[in-house]
């Protein structure tokens, strides 16, 4: 557990956007609280000062001016964004040379969607994997070959340089590293503050399956679902689903296929194991009750439905979504629980 404060800068140019700098800087700030000091001392730091107006209109102030020669350099530096077109507007191409000059000195340096153009203009990209805004991968890829530019994660971590997916997955990365720093349960209780409906790991993909599947999801899913889930503990043939829905069994598997592009036999299995995720976020149920309840069998096929569908064991989902509360983290076994809200 680190006990000095960090200093972390937010480099900050115009047009970049709010929740780059928002999300991030409220977990450092909220990690405060919960500490119950300064273990974050942060600072606004642009190219142009006081002022700067984000990408959508908003403004943003008490800016202070990048120093040319910092007398101490930050330990973190987080560039909230910046701009994938060429060529970089000025005020980033000083940031770039701000970085190229003062890099070596700073412990962490971080990037938040497309602040990784940033870092890779200043070379800090060079034979390290790194990751962007799924929009901007290919464009990335191309601009700096000599990175190692990957999709398959939200935040990615290589030699103390991290490089975080699309706007959101900043709140994720800047909650690993409260974590590296002041340990899984301060993250935690970081994240129930926030509300979030889950700290998402840095190898999980840049869309949760649920928004993929409610992207596509036509109205008729709402009634397989409500006969699935209404029965979920019970042996679900495709013939029990499709008479309960006035279907053909042939009909049904068509369906599903077409609009689904999966079998109503996985289609099941899948609606077992997002009932069973919700019993583990918000029940202190064993698990040999969850897989009974679920129909998912026994113990082992419940751990094989889990690693194989989400990369994690049923155990350490529920240990992700469970920790401690903030009080008890810190010692004290007196403070009630806080309870996550569930987010639809």
């Amino acid at each position: 557990m680190r006990r000095d404060p960090r200093q972390v800068w937010f480099l900050v140019a115009p047009r970049t956007g709010l929740l780059n700098i928002a999300g991030p800087w409220e977990v450092l700030g909220h990690a405060n609280e919960v500490l119950g000091r300064d273990a974050y001392q942060i600072q606004l730091v642009g190219p142009r000062s006081p002022t700067i107006r984000t990408r959508h209109g908003l403004m943003v102030s008490g800016i202070r001016s990048l120093p040319r020669s910092p007398a101490r350099p930050p330990d973190v530096a987080i560039v909230a964004g910046g701009s994938p077109r060429l060529p970089i507007p000025d005020e980033e191409a000083r940031i770039v040379a701000w970085l190229r000059r003062h890099h070596p000195d700073i412990e962490t340096v971080v990037s938040i969607c497309t602040g990784a153009f940033v870092l890779g203009e200043a070379g800090l990209l060079d034979g390290r994997r790194a990751t962007t805004h799924w929009l901007r991968l290919g464009d990335l890829r191309a601009r700096f070959p000599a990175a190692q530019v990957i999709d398959e994660g939200i935040f990615v971590r290589d030699r103390g340089v991290w490089t975080s997916a699309g706007i959101t997955a900043g709140i994720d990365l800047t909650l690993a590293l409260v974590e590296e720093d002041h340990g899984h349960g301060v993250a935690m209780a970081v994240a129930k503050r926030l509300v979030l409906f889950l700290r998402r790991s840095g190898n999980q993909a840049q869309f949760s399956s649920a928004l993929q599947r409610q992207e596509r999801e036509p109205p008729r899913l709402r009634d397989i679902a409500a006969f699935v889930l209404e029965r979920v503990d019970q042996p679900l043939p495709v013939e029990r689903i499709a008479a309960g829905l006035g279907m053909s069994p042939r009909t049904l598997s068509r369906w599903c296929r077409e609009h689904l592009h999966e079998s109503p036999a996985q289609l099941v299995r899948r609606l077992r194991i997002d009932e069973a995720r919700r019993l583990l976020e918000e029940t202190t149920l064993p698990l040999k009750d969850i897989t009974a309840r679920t129909g998912l069998g026994d113990a082992s096929t419940m751990w094989r439905a889990f690693t194989q569908r989400l990369g994690v064991t049923p155990a350490a989902y529920r240990q992700r979504f469970t920790a401690a509360p903030a009080g008890r983290a810190m010692g004290d076994p007196g403070s009630a629980p806080a309870r996550l809200r569930r987010i639809a």
